[in-house]
């Protein structure tokens, strides 16, 4: 549940020389201007839609999604589920866990309490205006709603986890939540009794429960659904040959709707952005998936309080492993994807650019790169006219040297238009996107099986357990083994359940899967490899752009020692750029360039 600032971590699989180009490009491409787009704030009642749409500018160092000026935090920790009776759950008994209140459930006859004294910071029942008074009580509350639910396997009520930013002033904690609960719950018709929770340890959270059945306007409870007769195109019933007249259930509510987990989620996610913008916090968080949010990035494995410990004290354990193996794969990726978003960007511009050059100029010749590169080089030499004679000799012998490097790796991928260059940049693209997407593959596969060795290692680890249980033919007995052993039950049936989904039985061939995870390890190094031969394509296109950029935006060049001048419009550029060439075409440059050069 923390939310604590992110750092970038360098992962030890990658070479030291290759982290640190990949460091230094990432820097480079984080100083280029980005494409601006108009847009509007999605308001508190936005649709699904809208709020998928919102943009975002993607961060090449953490794989995060960030608005501009702002600085991400990881996703605070947000769990919506229901409370059911079919599990063995009681409303009372998790009112009473979040209160740290004793309270006597009437439905199995028994008091529930958990001391939670020591990390309760407030606890509060808000209600409706038409709910009875009576049921700020947490006991009667809850007891009523119990009371209501005859079935066996009802559905008691919707409990919410959220986790507190620790960037936000501890006093506002409780402003955030009751605001968050009267908006979406309470105002809706729903009951909620909130606790907030703070050990001191760094992990301020908060419990919700919420009712999950509608009251009328004298606070009687209401079914959660209604039986509706079907009508025909003339509005009369429609009678079934059985007799019957044909029928569907519709929901009294729509608060089981899925939406409203977005809706949830979106609300509270702009909350905490509000406040820590009243707080003077340049952080943001975003409560979506990395696949809401378009990242391509392959999720870690959990690694669970054992494993975390054992990494914590410097013991590499298999699970750390794979994480590290994960991390390095995620940042290499995005190195990638980063590299190529920038150069598809630039290409873009630059084709514009290139529109209004033609336009300018009207039948004047197309400028190839080359003669660009040229006039890259020229337009050095001119900002050091006032330099002193060895300077200006040292540095043009450094720009010769780098335009000799673009020239000859034009010369060898047969790259002269910027048609060219584009084609070069897309192919270096079709490359990569099929080895990112192998390489995602093998990676979910490796975490799948490290989930089944786990699974099965719980399964041994615990059937005796389960077989005893089985064995047990009396029903008290069976139930008294049951409550003495339920962490070891619900520990057993969940590696049955994760076995059957990932390996289709619980016997587990561990030969076979070390066999298949050795040869996908391979296989995902052998991918990595070929992303990283592709790097160095991307560092002579990012140069050749540079130089470009310079030429056609030559008002951004800084004078020696002093401030950038002010940039210039690009009619201006383009009238500049025009009266150039019709110099060029007067008087002979050919001399001139070889003299430079």
């Amino acid at each position: 549940m923390k939310s604590k600032l992110a750092f970038v971590r360098q992962p030890d699989s990658i070479p030291r020389k290759t982290a640190f180009s990949l460091r230094c490009f990432a820097a480079i491409l984080l100083r280029l201007p980005p494409k601006t787009e108009a847009h509007s704030t999605p308001s508190k009642a936005a649709s699904k839609t809208e709020y998928d749409s919102r943009p975002f500018i993607k961060s090449n160092l953490a794989g995060r999604s960030f608005c501009l000026g702002v600085m991400p935090i990881p996703c605070p920790h947000f769990k919506i589920t229901i409370v059911k009776r079919s599990q063995g759950q009681s409303a009372v008994a998790g009112a009473a866990y979040q209160s740290g209140e004793r309270l006597f459930s009437e439905y199995d006859q028994k008091t529930k309490f958990y001391n939670k004294k020591k990390e309760l910071v407030h606890a509060e029942v808000m209600l409706p205006s038409h709910a009875p008074p009576g049921y700020a009580d947490r006991a009667t509350l809850w007891n009523a709603v119990e009371a209501v639910e005859n079935q066996w396997n009802s559905q008691l009520a919707r409990r919410i986890v959220l986790a507190f930013p620790v960037e936000v002033p501890q006093e506002q904690y409780l402003s955030m939540i009751k605001e968050f609960c009267q908006e979406q719950f309470v105002a809706k018709g729903m009951i909620a009794d909130f606790a907030i929770h703070d050990k001191g340890d760094g992990n301020p959270h908060a419990h919700i429960l919420l009712t999950i059945r509608a009251m009328d306007e004298h606070g009687k409870w209401l079914p959660k659904a209604r039986k509706v007769y079907d009508l025909d195109e003339n509005g009369e019933r429609i009678r079934l040959p059985s007799g019957n007249w044909k029928c569907h259930k519709e929901n009294t509510v729509d608060w089981n709707d899925q939406k409203y987990a977005e809706v949830w989620r979106h609300s509270w996610e702009t909350i905490i952005n509000r406040y820590l913008e009243a707080a003077g916090r340049p952080e943001r968080v975003d409560l979506r998936s990395f696949e809401r949010q378009g990242i391509q990035q392959i999720p870690t494995v959990h690694l669970g309080p054992a494993v975390h410990q054992m990494e914590k004290r410097g013991v590499e354990t298999f699970l750390g492993n794979l994480n590290r193996d994960i991390r390095a794969a995620n940042s290499l990726m995005q190195s990638i994807r980063s590299a190529i978003r920038g150069l598809q960007r630039w290409i873009a511009d630059l084709t514009e650019k290139k529109q209004l050059l033609l336009d300018a100029l009207e039948k004047a010749k197309e400028p190839t790169l080359s003669d660009l590169l040229v006039d890259y080089f020229n337009l050095r030499n001119e900002q050091r006219s006032d330099w002193s004679g060895k300077a200006k000799l040292k540095c043009t012998v450094r720009d010769f040297e780098e335009v000799k490097q673009a020239v000859d790796y034009m010369k060898a991928h047969s790259l002269n238009t910027i048609e060219d260059l584009d084609t070069a940049i897309s192919n270096l693209n079709q490359t990569a996107a099929p080895l990112r997407k192998q390489l995602k593959q093998n990676e979910n596969r490796m975490r799948a099986i490290a989930q089944i060795k786990d699974a099965a290692a719980a399964h041994a680890k615990l059937k005796p357990i389960h077989d005893t249980f089985i064995k047990k033919n009396f029903k008290l007995t069976k139930d008294a083994y049951a409550a003495q052993h339920k962490e070891e039950l619900d520990t057993f049936n969940k590696a049955v359940r994760t076995l059957m989904k990932l390996n289709g039985s619980t016997a587990v061939d561990f030969s076979a899967l070390d066999a298949e995870f050795s040869a996908l390890q391979s296989g995902s190094a052998e991918f990595r490899t070929q992303l990283e031969t592709l790097q160095p394509d991307v560092s002579a296109l990012k140069n050749i752009r540079k130089y470009i950029d310079m030429v056609l935006n030559k008002q951004q060049l800084s004078t020696p020692g002093g401030k950038p001048p002010e940039k210039e419009s690009v009619l201006k550029q383009l009238e500049q750029l025009q009266q150039k060439k019709s110099n060029y075409k007067t008087i002979s440059t050919t001399p001139n360039r070889e003299e430079s050069l």
